[in-house]
């Protein structure tokens, strides 16, 4: 029986993986990075996660404790150095998990937002049942600007029809037959009442919505985001909520989440001003990297990952692999694995 280390582990994910036979996890509460690669010695791989930070560093080590396989329990893959993996460790991932989880996470980020659930429930509380302030608009009509349409943006835009909203969208690789209006990104920021962010991290999406592209879109406008923090300059965000340029925000990842998202700090000061200053404000949830958290979603996770392994362990094509080839081309058209 295999043994892989199971870095940055929660309770929710020991359920799923707990059922899974042919391997023995062992699950280690810390992140994965340069300081805990160590503890993987001795073990036949390692499972991993999307705050782990997979630099170079931490890959010279895993390598050098003969750590040949890292399966993503994610999709998402930006915190890993795949120059440094490339010919060492192969990476796989898992690509798509529950595009509806994601999707639908968004829709609640504005649907309470918009409607001022969040408010609405602590005044009721303290049994305040006063309806002031508590003012929302009807989602018929409205205009939603959808950038990047992958499955999870397909599937937004799917419940923003059904709301009757207007939808255009952003995307380098514009679908076809699907019956969306493909505008440029700087003609959807000017004519988007909603914008929701659905596209990877790359280099040409980091910081997508800055004071630039903030600057732009329709006062008063609500932006979500449940793809990557970095997409949003958080700065500049604060800025345009602080101008009203910004209506309301709902944030289900941040750029510097690293350090915070998945832990409980409620007992500790949070050192960090543009975090604190987001989560205290009234038109701004945010919420802890929690779109995907669904028990469909984390079933499909923990099955894909096991795949993964098995491919790997019986020394089959590597479906999900992913090298810096991949990134760079889109497709490194393996005929088998990456390397």
């Amino acid at each position: 029986m295999k043994k892989i280390a199971f870095y940055d582990a929660k309770p929710y994910d020991k359920v799923w993986f707990d059922r899974l036979d042919g391997y023995k996890f062992k699950y280690f509460e810390n992140k994965l990075n340069s300081d805990t690669a160590f503890m993987a010695k001795g073990y036949d791989g390692v499972v991993a996660f999307v705050n782990d930070s997979i630099d170079k560093e931490t890959i010279d080590i895993l390598y050098q404790n003969g750590i040949k396989i890292i399966a993503m329990r994610c999709a998402g893959y930006n915190n890993v150095d795949f120059k440094e993996a490339f010919g060492k460790i192969h990476i796989v991932r898992v690509p798509t998990y529950s595009p509806y989880a994601v999707a639908e996470h968004a829709m609640a980020l504005l649907m309470t937002l918009n409607r001022k659930i969040h408010r609405a429930y602590n005044r009721t509380r303290d049994y305040n049942f006063s309806l002031n302030g508590l003012t929302g608009f009807d989602f018929h009509g409205k205009t939603v600007g959808v950038v990047g349409t992958g499955k999870i943006g397909q599937i937004f835009i799917d419940i923003c029809r059904g709301f009757g909203m207007n939808v255009v969208a952003f995307d380098p690789f514009p679908l076809k037959d699907q019956g969306i209006e493909y505008v440029e990104f700087d003609e959807l920021c000017r004519r988007a009442d909603i914008i929701s962010l659905h596209c990877p991290l790359t280099k040409d999406t980091t910081h997508i919505i800055d004071k630039n592209a903030l600057d732009k879109m329709k006062d008063g406008v609500y932006i979500v985001n449940t793809s990557r923090g970095a997409l949003i300059d958080s700065t500049a965000l604060i800025e345009a909520i602080k101008d009203n340029k910004v209506g309301a925000a709902g944030l289900d990842v941040y750029e510097e989440e690293t350090e915070f998202f998945f832990e409980d700090f409620s007992n500790t000061v949070i050192k960090d001003d543009v975090l604190a200053r987001l989560v205290s404000m009234p038109n701004v949830i945010v919420t802890s990297h929690q779109a995907f958290l669904t028990e469909e979603a984390l079933q499909n996770i923990a099955e894909a990952t096991k795949k993964n392994l098995d491919e790997f362990f019986n020394e089959n094509s590597l479906a999900n692999e992913i090298c810096y080839r991949c990134q760079k081309y889109g497709n490194c058209k393996k005929p088998d694995r990456c390397f």
